[in-house]
């Protein structure tokens, strides 16, 4: 048989309970290094050309599987080349880890360098240029399987369509955006954001439902410094999240949330926590409905990157529960200092 892609995983039972298809998902280990790679985009990938290269750390085909909520995966590209040109319906965030160039959306340029993020809006048809003097590589997030579990999956290298005399003109597809998508912004510098000091530590967001200006429907994204000995707050939410270590070490520490289902819904949190090492380059998975924290282990700054499905958020999950704040956190106004 031969090898296809995993773009969007079902789930089955042969009971209404799903607690064994959870079971096995929390059975996986939830930090991942370049040795794991769910796909090297040999099969099924419109994107690369013969000298960019892209690798997936965490998607659909898992195996052990994680998460599908989001997708998380590595672009390469040498100095002075590109990838070929496509088009997908979901967004994807490209957080710049080095080098620069630029990106052609929709026949328009976008500049971008190292610490900037980039993002594909929605049915863009995009390439990536590197004009640099250095090999650029970026860390990508989608939430690509939400879009497919609605259909939308209209996708592909760009080119005419089949049985062209099938169809009638074109027409202005963008007309079924919603109004204002346009105006907003493709790319987010540092100078754009501003650390906070907030209950889960230093923190500055990247894109949020709280930065309306930037063109990001579907991802949450910050960045965290964790000085050596703290730790991030103890906190509880429902949405899962990929954290990307972008230098130092430390642990994720999580409690599993057991759902007790009486007259109501009650949330019974483990006695014993897992904890999980992770270093620089690393990604950590914290699933769906887990009490956690980030400790720096390590004599340096430590530096994450984390990603949640906003979505999630708009089913109503819209809460963060604080079980312990952050030791940096003052007050309840938080201090807000320039990037």
């Amino acid at each position: 048989m031969a090898k296809s892609r995993i773009f969007l995983r079902g789930m089955s039972s042969e009971q209404y309970g799903l607690k064994e298809f959870r079971r096995a998902q929390l059975s996986a280990p939830r930090v991942r290094n370049d040795d794991f790679v769910v796909d090297d985009a040999k099969v099924g990938h419109s994107g690369d050309s013969k000298d960019s290269r892209t690798w997936w750390r965490v998607g659909p085909g898992d195996d052990p599987f994680l998460t599908q909520n989001l997708q998380v995966h590595f672009v390469e590209i040498p100095a002075g080349k590109s990838n070929h040109g496509h088009g997908h319906q979901n967004e994807a965030i490209f957080y710049i880890l080095q080098g620069k160039g630029y990106e052609i959306h929709d026949d328009k340029k976008y500049p971008w360098e190292a610490g900037d993020l980039a993002v594909v809006h929605v049915d863009s048809v995009h390439r990536h240029f590197n004009d640099g003097d250095e090999t650029a590589k970026a860390l990508v997030f989608k939430a690509k399987s939400t879009w497919m579990y609605f259909n939308l999956i209209q996708q592909g290298r760009s080119g005419p369509v089949e049985e062209e005399a099938a169809f009638g003109p074109r027409e202005d597809w963008t007309k079924l955006w919603t109004p204002g998508l346009e105006e907003k912004v493709k790319v987010v510098k540092p100078a754009d954001t501003i650390w906070e000091t907030t209950r889960d530590g230093n923190v500055r967001v990247l894109c949020s439902k709280d930065t309306p200006q930037v063109r990001v429907v579907s991802v949450d994204i910050y960045e965290q410094e964790i000085a050596p000995g703290s730790r991030s707050a103890k906190h509880l939410h429902m949405a899962d999240e990929v954290a990307y270590v972008l230098s130092g070490r430390g642990q994720s520490v999580q409690w599993e949330v057991e759902a007790e289902i009486a007259e109501r819904y009650y949330a019974r949190v483990a006695n014993e926590p897992t904890t999980w090492d992770f270093t620089t380059d690393d990604t950590v998975y914290v699933p769906q409905n887990h009490v956690h924290q980030y400790v720096n282990t390590g004599d340096e700054p430590l530096r994450l990157l984390v990603a949640q499905n906003r979505l999630i958020k708009y089913l109503g999950y819209d809460s963060v529960v604080y079980i312990e704040d952050a030791p940096e956190y003052a007050g309840d106004v938080a201090s807000a200092v320039t990037a």
